[in-house]
């Protein structure tokens, strides 16, 4: 039987008082899963998984991971907020918020100095990560001076270094090119293969069909409105066009009614 990872029982969330970001949502993750969240601009993709990260917390409903409630004052415990983002590793959409430091090598090595790894350790988990993800050509380089889809390996390396058990990514392809983009995928792929627990938010359709078996899906309303196996859900078209991940228009060519599908990417 999988562990349950995450479990939201009538969570909600807003920055502003009055105005949720998301209502009253409950569900659970359990290890090994491919998960997508799925929703258009402003659901609550990316807030809710920062909350997964530990970033922020219910302001009604309890979440929990790894069978134990999260929230501002256990996160505030050194030990305990350590040993948790060592499970569970946040890459950002915006791969410049993750990159700090003017030495790829040094960015990579970062998270497990402040770990307490031993420098032995540290080194040793680096140049792992720079083989595993071909960086050695860019050890020396500054983040800062790369392109997009290196400073999305960069980012990557920074947080699989740590080797944790859930890989969370918001909007992980957002502006990566082709190539970048199928290694990102493959790389995913693997990983899950190998145990690690993938969930990444976006609201590319096909992104979420190659990478994932399930996907929740956020409406407007803040509210959770479908969960199941993303098969079914990329082609449920009435779900999708109601959630304004996808517009829907149809006109005739001769005797045959077209329908054109436009996702928002």
């Amino acid at each position: 039987m999988p562990q349950v990872l995450f479990a939201f029982d009538n969570v909600s969330f807003g920055y502003v008082p009055g105005q949720p970001v998301f209502n009253k949502l409950s569900f659970k993750i359990y290890s090994g899963e491919t998960v997508a969240l799925l929703g258009a601009n402003g659901s609550g993709k990316s807030t809710l998984l920062k909350m997964m990260s530990g970033l922020i917390f219910p302001q009604q409903g309890i979440f929990k991971a790894y069978g134990q409630e999260i929230n501002e004052q256990r996160m505030e415990d050194d030990a305990f907020s350590q040993k948790y983002h060592l499970k569970v590793g946040y890459i950002f959409q915006n791969s410049e918020v993750q990159l700090f430091t003017t030495r790829v090598w040094d960015e990579i090595a970062y998270g497990p100095l402040q770990m307490g790894f031993t420098t032995k350790v540290v080194k040793q988990r680096v140049e792992d990560v720079l083989e595993m993800l071909q960086l050695e050509n860019l050890r020396d380089r500054s983040p800062h001076r790369l392109s997009g889809g290196e400073k999305k390996k960069v980012a990557i390396a920074s947080v699989l270094v740590l080797n944790p058990e859930v890989l969370i990514l918001d909007e992980p392809t957002s502006g990566l090119d082709p190539k970048t983009e199928k290694w990102l995928v493959e790389l995913l792929l693997k990983l899950n293969l190998k145990g690690r627990t993938i969930i990444v938010s976006t609201h590319n359709l096909e992104l979420a069909h190659v990478l994932t078996t399930r996907s929740l899906v956020l409406a407007e309303s803040h509210e959770l409105v479908c969960d199941g196996l993303t098969e079914e859900i990329v082609e449920n078209h009435e779900l999708l066009t109601a959630v304004n991940l996808i517009d829907e228009y149809s006109h005739i060519h001769g005797n045959i009614e077209h329908i054109h599908r436009y996702t928002h990417g």
